[in-house]
Parts: structure tokens; C-alpha cells; sequence
């Protein structure tokens, strides 16, 4: 087994640590970001940082880059104080990828990348028509880490999915969903069945459902 120590790490070449460091995570979420501009722009972008943080209150966090220069994502929903997650399905991954090149201020990714926004229940945010499953957030606070990236906290106000998504017991079925995961900064994976558990005790060894 290869070992590599904090001063290996520091001496890479940028992008080979750039690689690795992304890949330790394993799976990620595929999510798409849409927000919109005070004067109405809208803006997608997609993030592999979205992570649940608490289910009462419904609370998901979500880590943005440093905002050293113009972070468009960021801006836009501090000045509206909403944004909205997207599910990235197996056959838009190449367009979800796409958000992530640097366009110009007055370019929309959903019309550069192939998305439609839409509006739903006066929610000041777009979301992705070809997601299959979206959620409606609001800003709630953010905190600084020590590398200049910040972690939101939002609130879950609104949630949209496919009715094939959803269990009896209330879990997520993202195989139905068509979902894709990500690994690194541009692996992107389809999801397979899972192997369910239920809830662990003491005592009692885990037999797959």
C-alpha cells in the first residue's frame, strides 16, 4: 500500500494534487446551483459539495470556492437569499459539466448549456426542468474556513421529484431517478442499487434487506 505524507502531498505539481485531493472524497453529489441576478439574470452551475447537515430543521450545506474573485453562484444568492439544488441525470452529465467553463457575466448557462429554467410557486430562484429532483433553498448563514472557501447553510423550503423517486419509507430511490455521482473534479457515475441495511443495533448484525 502506497503511502503519502503531508509533505508528499505539498510537493506534487498543482494539478496532480489538484486530482488527488478532489478524489479522496470518493462518490459525490452531482447537484446543479441555480440562482438568478437582481436583475433577473440567471446563472447554473454545478457543485459536487452539497452535504446534509440536519433533518429538523431541514438544513443542507454547500461549499463555494473562495470568493477572492467574482463567484457569480455566490453573489446571486446572497443578493436574493435563494437558490435551488438540481439532481444531475446519467444523460446530462455533458451539459452539466459544460456550467462549470468560465462564461462570460452576461451569458446564462442554461441557455449555453442546454437547460431550461423554470419558475415554480413564486420561488425567486430557477430551477432545472430536466432535473428529476430539485430542491427550493434559503440562505440561512455561512461560515469562514481558514482556506477562503465557505460553507452555506440553508434552510429546505421546497422539494420536487419524480414520484418513482420516492419510497414508502420515505428514502430516495436515485437508481429510478436516473442520478449520477461524481468523483475528482470530472468523473462522473452512474448509480447503481444499493444494499440496504435498515437501522443498526447493538446485537444485532446487519442482514441485507
Amino acid at each position: 500500500m502506497r503511502h503519502l505524507t503531508a509533505a508528499d502531498i505539498k510537493n506534487f505539481e498543482r494539478i496532480y494534487r489538484l486530482n488527488l485531493i478532489n478524489g479522496l472524497p470518493g462518490f459525490k453529489p452531482a447537484n446543479l446551483i441555480g440562482t438568478a441576478a437582481p436583475d433577473g439574470a440567471t446563472n447554473l452551475a454545478v457543485f459536487s459539495s452539497v452535504l446534509h447537515l440536519g433533518s429538523d430543521p431541514a438544513l443542507l450545506g454547500l461549499v463555494t470556492r473562495p470568493t477572492t474573485v467574482p463567484r457569480h453562484t455566490y453573489q446571486n444568492l446572497k443578493s436574493s437569499g435563494c437558490y435551488t439544488l438540481n439532481h444531475v441525470p446519467v444523460a446530462l452529465t455533458a451539459q452539466a459539466h459544460y456550467t462549470s467553463a468560465d462564461f462570460p457575466d452576461a451569458v446564462s448557462e442554461f441557455d449555453e448549456c442546454g437547460f431550461t429554467a423554470e419558475y415554480r410557486d413564486d420561488f425567486p430562484a430557477p430551477y432545472v426542468a430536466e432535473s428529476p429532483l430539485s430542491i427550493g433553498m434559503r440562505w440561512l448563514e455561512e461560515h469562514a474556513i481558514s482556506n477562503g472557501t465557505v460553507l452555506i447553510v440553508g434552510t429546505v423550503e421546497h422539494v420536487y421529484l419524480r414520484e418513482e423517486g420516492l419510497r414508502e419509507d420515505g428514502t430516495l430511490d436515485l437508481v429510478a431517478l436516473g442520478d449520477s455521482c461524481i468523483t475528482g473534479l470530472d468523473g462522473y457515475h452512474e448509480v447503481l442499487p444499493p444494499v440496504r441495511y435498515g437501522y443498526a443495533r447493538p446485537g444485532q448484525k446487519p442482514v441485507a434487506q
